[in-house]
């Protein structure tokens, strides 16, 4: 442990150790809608990234589907923190990157939450930009140069598989953990040469610097990445009908996506308060999908026919292993179990009637 690399993680475990403490003193178990007694409530853990979350957020459609719910907000800058509010027991359903979800599913932390929704798969959205005036021309040269990226997210997640994939060894290059906003304050004060990050910080960087790769790239090399809408097994074990509800407004906000593009950047505009026109192009980096595809072998299946999402979190664990980001990968059984398809079909078919 007396390694540079032993004292971080030390630092880091008592860093988790203070904030789960500090988390756990605030929150209040009895709140959620699995509790007894009192009014039902849903803590929902939101990013500011253009997404169908945003929409339902924005629209108010969770609360008219479920008016006898108190329903909290809380936004999170990162899939670290929301897996570190699940830990606490803070935390019912969440918009969180598939890397996270993979590390939260894995040995340490084995967060007892499910998949129930994907928000979009990762495209132009997120990527790998190098700032101008830096040299930098491809992932090759980010050896030795400081690159940010939140840990533990899907963009720490490519990063690591673009650098694996040209051939740099992860070791060589100065990787910083910063969030979104940090990221661009770093790049604005020339203190990092290259960051890994999803909009709307993204096009920020985006205005001095030069993409290198997105995720859209890396998904065709086997990388993909994904936005995933998870929930506490225990809450959707407590309050199945919520779950339920939730999904369908879910659907209803892709749905608004693909049929009224200017609705739905209006909305996502004013939740990250930027330009219509703005928030319309960023939503087209993302590869949002109809609801009913939900339901295929390619993403989460159905009871009867689980699809291939467990596989693609299976491989994002066994490359996290790899990377020595986690110290095992969790069985794809396991894996499979943390998919909740219970009556998928039903709500995607229900939302297409809003």
């Amino acid at each position: 442990m007396s390694t540079p690399r032993g004292w971080r993680r030390l630092a880091a475990a008592l860093s988790l150790t203070a904030l789960v403490t500090g988390l756990a003193a605030c929150g209040d178990d009895d709140n959620s809608s699995g509790g007894d007694g009192g009014e039902k409530s849903i803590r929902i853990a939101y990013q500011a990234f253009p997404s169908g979350d945003l929409i339902v957020k924005n629209q108010g459609w969770l609360e008219e589907a479920l008016p006898d719910y108190d329903i909290e907000w809380t936004q999170f800058d990162s899939g670290a923190s929301i897996n570190t509010a699940f830990v606490a027991g803070s935390v019912d359903i969440a918009a969180i990157g598939s890397s996270p979800v993979a590390r939260g599913l894995s040995a340490p932390l084995d967060i007892p939450y499910q998949v129930a929704w994907i928000l979009d798969v990762a495209g132009d959205n997120e990527a790998l930009v190098a700032r101008e005036g830096t040299g930098i021309e491809s992932v090759e040269d980010l050896a030795g140069h400081k690159v940010a990226t939140p840990f533990s997210s899907t963009s720490h997640y490519s990063l690591l598989a673009a650098l694996d994939q040209a051939g740099v060894d992860s070791a060589d290059v100065d990787l910083i953990d910063l969030q979104p906003q940090d990221i661009v304050a770093a790049w604005d004060q020339g203190t990092i040469d290259a960051a890994y990050v999803w909009l709307p910080a993204l096009d920020q960087l985006r205005g001095s610097g030069t993409d290198l790769i997105s995720s859209r790239e890396l998904a065709t090399n086997g990388k993909p990445t994904l936005d995933l809408g998870v929930a506490s097994t225990e809450f959707i074990e407590g309050d199945p009908e919520a779950i339920s509800a939730w999904r369908q407004v879910e659907a209803r906000a892709l749905r608004l996506i693909a049929d009224d593009p200017d609705a739905a950047a209006q909305a996502v505009a004013e939740e990250l308060g930027i330009d219509p026109a703005d928030a319309a192009d960023q939503l087209t980096q993302g590869v949002f999908l109809d609801p009913t595809e939900l339901t295929s072998e390619e993403w989460l299946g159905t009871p009867d026919a689980p699809g291939n999402l467990a596989a693609n979190l299976e491989d994002a664990a066994q490359f996290l292993v790899e990377q020595q980001q986690i110290p095992e990968a969790p069985s794809l059984e396991d894996l499979q179990d943390a998919i909740y398809r219970e009556g998928l079909e039903d709500d995607v078919a229900a939302s297409a009637g809003d």
